[in-house]
């Protein structure tokens, strides 16, 4: 226990942490993701930035921050959003959403109401009935378009259950009522009235930040089409004049809030919380009777067979688990040494394989961006690879095969002119990866020949496993598929170059979602419960990772056609995210980006990109996902590949 004590004090303590005193890994090279909290990969960070206008500290601020890193990106992957983005959606579908958001407005007036009767500040009272006036300004805006489309507007449409929900909700807390509570029937002071205000201004405020962002998000699709069905809809909450209100009822709520306290606080953020999810709720609840292309399982449905691939390490982990699994045979060998006669000795010897590790790192390390450099041109766009470094990694490779005893390696002469493509090379990827593969397989024996993973108990790395964070949505996205499978026609995989497969294991078992999950990885060899220091190896390189990627989609025994996704991050995943119909990338690998575009490989945010698609469908085009076809998907959160693949949860 005390070696996984100090190991869990060189473990980053929070998803956003990249400070660590674990040593550095031959494998993290590549850099560890940073997502956006609001973004939707092309979707800026508008709000984030009109958010920024309200004052540093800001509680409304810190609350929309919190909520929209998942539901704002929930909320706009919605079937409903995502058509009307497209301009596909049906206008059977759009009446009735605005008869349902109708029936909210009226209730989102009242509570305008009830809290100015609550306000305290006569600047406050007058802030509110601003607020109020422009929601019947908008409601007004309903009863037009209606009318343009020659419906009665006041023709009675009965509320659904999720907007009869989300009023309830709001004019529950409007009355006091707050986590369950009953309202007061007399309200004594001047505080406790105002309290109740800021509570009802809590629950209001994630409404009009989500749709100003919403709002801004979606103004670039009306410049593809000036057309746009959808376009007064659009621009009236991407208007300027929504945004000053949107930031008016911000302003208003962190005044409200300031003399509260931290458990009042609390209440705020949870209120604003739910309503967020209430939002989400609400749009997910509007009917689209039509072909949509999210959720991919929707889509999927009875005609696909979906299966899900993934990699391990920075795509679902914050940091890299070979520097894991390094540190724990350190800490292996202090625990072992501990009580000998000579201390010293047993010091210098921890501190000789601390420094055998940090000397491979590096040479990994420059040797990795030398070997990543000669797959891309100088920044005139044209390079032949530099003579001196195809000598490099000859003489490396050929002299290491010879001192083994092993065969030459094949084809490693053979260097490419590399002139930029404008469309997908395969081959000539292929070929440059054949590379990289190679030299990752004498890292790799690098390591094992150094013996530094010798000595590790099976236990403490299970245990270690147990500590590492996975990215921000990456546990619920997987937690949520363990729940579900049985009702979905999909199969998982992992695909990684972990060094034991032990670690993944139990990294998804302590969350609770390793159920359903297919590992495929590296081995340790162990005698008893103590590693040898080899690692039985059956996934090394990009090559290996694509090899088993085709082997188990031709494995699959499915009556249906197998639709693929692959979710990745690194140059390591760039075949297999090509191979896959759907290719994700998380996180901001700069060299991932520069070795694809110098291939023909476009990278497209997700949700521009399934605009796009709901256009095609829309328009009954037969295959819209296809392998091969040199474009990748890129996301800022996993909660947008959770919102894209499986869609909202109401749990």
């Amino acid at each position: 226990m005390l070696l996984l004590r100090r190991l869990r004090l060189r473990l980053p303590c929070r998803p956003n942490s990249t400070a660590s005193s674990i040593p550095p890994s031959p494998w993290s090279t590549r850099p560890v993701p940073k997502h956006s909290s609001a973004s939707l990969g092309r979707m800026s960070t508008s709000s984030s930035a009109a958010a920024a206008v309200v004052a540093e500290g800001s509680a409304a601020r810190r609350f929309w921050i919190a909520a929209s890193s998942r539901e704002a990106a929930f909320a706009a992957y919605t079937p409903f959003l995502l058509s009307l983005a497209a301009g596909a959606l049906r206008l059977d579908s759009f009446r009735q959403y605005i008869a349902q958001d109708a029936h909210f407005l009226h209730a989102f007036a009242r509570a305008y109401e009830m809290a100015e009767e609550c306000a305290d500040d006569d600047d406050d009272k007058a802030t509110i009935t601003a607020l109020r006036k422009a929601i019947l300004r908008e409601l007004n805006l309903h009863a037009s378009v209606l009318q343009e489309w020659g419906v009665d507007p006041t023709k009675e449409i009965p509320p659904s259950p999720a907007t009869t929900k989300y009023t309830d909700f709001l004019l529950a807390t409007a009355t006091g009522k707050v986590d369950g509570g009953k309202a007061s029937d007399k309200m004594v002071t001047p505080f406790e009235k105002t309290k109740i205000a800021a509570y009802t201004v809590g629950a209001m405020t994630p409404c009009m930040r989500l749709y100003a962002y919403l709002g801004k998000e979606l103004t670039s699709f009306l410049k593809q089409d000036e057309n746009h069905p959808y376009k007064k809809w659009i621009e009236t909450y991407a208007s300027s004049g929504f945004e000053d209100n949107a930031l008016q009822i911000e302003e208003l709520l962190d005044k409200l809030s300031v003399s509260l306290t931290g458990e009042e606080l609390e209440i705020i953020g949870k209120l604003y919380q739910q309503a967020m999810r209430l939002e989400v709720e609400f749009f997910s609840a509007q009917l689209v009777d039509q072909h949509i292309v999210t959720p991919l399982s929707r889509y999927c449905d009875t005609k696909y067979n979906l299966l899900i691939f993934c990699d391990f390490d920075l795509t679902c982990t914050v940091v890299d688990s070979s520097a894991v699994l390094a540190e724990i045979a350190i800490l292996s060998y202090q625990k072992s040494s501990q009580g000998g006669a000579d201390s010293s000795l047993d010091r210098t010897k921890s501190a000789n394989l601390r420094h055998l590790w940090n000397m491979l790192s590096n040479q990994y390390t420059e040797d990795y961006e030398k070997c990543i450099a000669s797959l891309l041109p100088p920044e005139e766009g044209k390079s032949i690879i530099s003579p001196c470094f195809c000598q490099f990694v000859i003489y490396q490779l050929c002299t290491y095969h010879v001192c083994n005893l092993q065969r030459p390696v094949d084809g490693l002469g053979v260097f490419f002119c590399l002139i930029p493509a404008r469309s997908l090379d395969y081959d000539q990827l292929y070929k440059g990866l054949e590379v990289l593969s190679e030299f990752e397989k004498l890292a790799n024996s690098r390591v094992v020949d150094s013996g530094v993973l010798r000595g590790m108990n099976l236990d403490d790395i299970r245990k270690a496993g147990e500590l590492l964070i996975l990215q921000d949505g990456c546990k619920s996205f997987f937690q949520k598929i363990d729940k579900t499978r049985d009702n979905l026609n999909l199969d998982v995989h992992i695909l990684s170059y972990c060094w034991c497969a032990d670690l993944i294991r139990s990294a998804f078992l302590s969350v609770g979602c390793l159920g359903g999950l297919n590992i495929h990885s590296n081995e340790f060899a162990f005698e008893g419960s103590i590693s040898t220091g080899h690692i039985n190896r059956q996934m090394e390189s990009p090559l290996d990772k694509v090899e088993k990627f085709k082997s188990i989609k031709s494995g699959t025994d499915s009556t249906a056609p197998l639709l693929s996704v692959y979710i990745g991050d690194s140059v390591g995943d760039l075949i297999c995210l090509l191979e896959a119909d759907i290719g994700i990338v998380v996180g901001s690998s700069t060299s991932l980006r520069r070795v694809g575009k110098q291939f023909g490989v476009s990278f497209v945010p997700l949700f521009p990109g399934l605009v796009e698609k709901q256009k095609q469908i829309a328009k009954e085009e037969s295959s819209i996902f296809n392998a091969r076809s040199g474009i990748l998907y890129t996301v800022s959160s996993w909660s947008e590949i959770q919102a894209f693949i499986l869609g909202y949860d109401f749990s």
